[in-house]
């Protein structure tokens, strides 16, 4: 690989970062192929916020944190904390202290496979933050886990440095090697939604817009059903 197409794939990481916050995670998840869903049920702590960025994962041992009180030498501006643990559990990986360590270093957001506490003190800081569970039982510091590793959460594998899309809808993960092919489906999706948006407004169905009419028909016409 040359110098030129690592600066080339952060520039264009950078772009899809830009535009998948825009285009939100429904979308991007769509236009995916329905792949990369982080399928948990995420709290998000402050509403209303739309995040992309990558991803720097956190796998603890059970039930302590103390790789992320590690992790945070590594954050980097832009980055997405991804905390797990091997099975999710209410127990608070997060909190204040360490969330204001995580934003003075740039962080972009915190996906917690977990639970956080000091909601009131992590809204002030606007960082945003999704999160499993919201629990005040603390965690141990004594087990070693590993930093920028594949992890899985929701279902879904995230690599270091793949992206993250987060909004209120929930998480969707594009790995690495499908950036540009996503965004470009993605950029297609809104295009077509935005016409279609416009024919709605203008009180067409989307009933018809889909040919869910015919389908319908056709299914009940093989299946020798009347009206």
């Amino acid at each position: 690989m040359t110098t030129r197409e690592p600066q080339a794939h952060e520039s264009l990481v950078a772009q899809a970062c830009r535009e998948f916050v825009e285009l939100g995670v429904a979308t991007v998840y769509e236009a995916s192929g329905r792949q990369g869903l982080i399928d948990a049920p995420l709290v998000p702590i402050l509403t209303g916020r739309r995040v992309a960025g990558t991803a720097l994962t956190v796998l603890c041992g059970q039930g302590d944190n103390l790789m992320v009180h590690a992790v945070m030498e590594h954050v980097f501006p832009g980055s997405v904390l991804v905390i797990t643990m091997p099975e999710p559990e209410p127990v608070a990986l997060v909190g204040e202290l360490l969330a204001i360590q995580a934003h003075v270093r740039g962080a972009a957001a915190l996906l917690v496979d977990a639970a956080v506490r000091d909601l009131e003190e992590l809204r002030a800081m606007e960082l945003p933050v999704w999160t499993r569970f919201v629990r005040v039982r603390g965690a141990t510091k004594e087990k070693v886990g590993e930093i920028d590793i594949p992890v899985v959460v929701g279902g879904a594998r995230i690599e270091p440095r793949d992206i993250i899309v987060l909004d209120d809808d929930g998480a969707v993960v594009v790995p690495r090697d499908r950036v540009a092919s996503v965004l470009d489906a993605a950029r297609a999706r809104a295009e077509r939604e935005a016409r279609m948006r416009e024919r709605l407004r203008a009180g067409e169905l989307s009933f018809d817009l889909h040919g869910l009419r015919s389908l319908i028909a056709d299914r009940r016409s093989g299946q020798g059903i009347g009206r």
